[in-house]
């Protein structure tokens, strides 16, 4: 099952769970219980914290929930923030937030922790698929640095960045 969050990245293949950890969660538990998937793939865009150029196609499994008040010590959390199992082996981690990072500082604070990208679902989508014991993976397409020009920039690549992903998915899960 192909899924996606929707609204301005909406697929003809794929299922919108909604924008956002929360809207993600209630959706796409919703469609496990009613359709019992046997594997999810979620596509969208990310924001990359520098390791990954603008366009860049990204396959992966790994995802986790850090925020960026933790990284600067003024908060912690009390619940496992990473759905990988072996976060050493990840080529590419994702991280999920209800916020984009515009603080380019912080994104090289993300690089020494071995994440990569930032997409505002992946996170949820990973922690559904775990607790319902179904496969899943992220196919990503980098649309914006995150920095200050975080919105703009992702606003002015995010057409071509879904004409560009359209047709990696439909060659390569063809």
């Amino acid at each position: 099952m192909i899924i996606c969050a929707g609204e301005s990245e909406q697929f003809d293949f794929a299922i919108p769970v909604g924008i956002g950890l929360v809207d993600a969660t209630i959706n796409l538990t919703r469609i496990c219980l009613e359709q019992n998937p046997n594997e999810i793939c979620f596509v969208g865009s990310a924001g990359s914290y520098g390791a990954h150029q603008i366009f860049d196609i990204v396959e992966t499994e790994c995802a986790c929930n850090v925020e960026n008040s933790s990284l600067q010590g003024q908060s912690y959390s009390p619940i496992a923030t990473n759905v990988s199992h072996e976060t050493s082996l990840c080529e590419v981690m994702v991280n999920s937030s209800n916020y984009i990072t515009t603080e380019e500082r912080l994104g090289h604070i993300y690089l020494e922790k071995n994440i990569h990208l930032e997409n505002m679902e992946f996170y949820a989508i990973m922690k559904v698929a775990k607790a319902f014991g179904i496969s899943a993976k992220g196919i990503l397409i980098v649309t914006n640095y995150c920095n200050e020009n975080a919105h703009r920039d992702f606003i002015n690549n995010h057409k071509e960045a879904m004409e560009r992903l359209t047709r990696y998915i439909e060659n390569t899960l063809a």
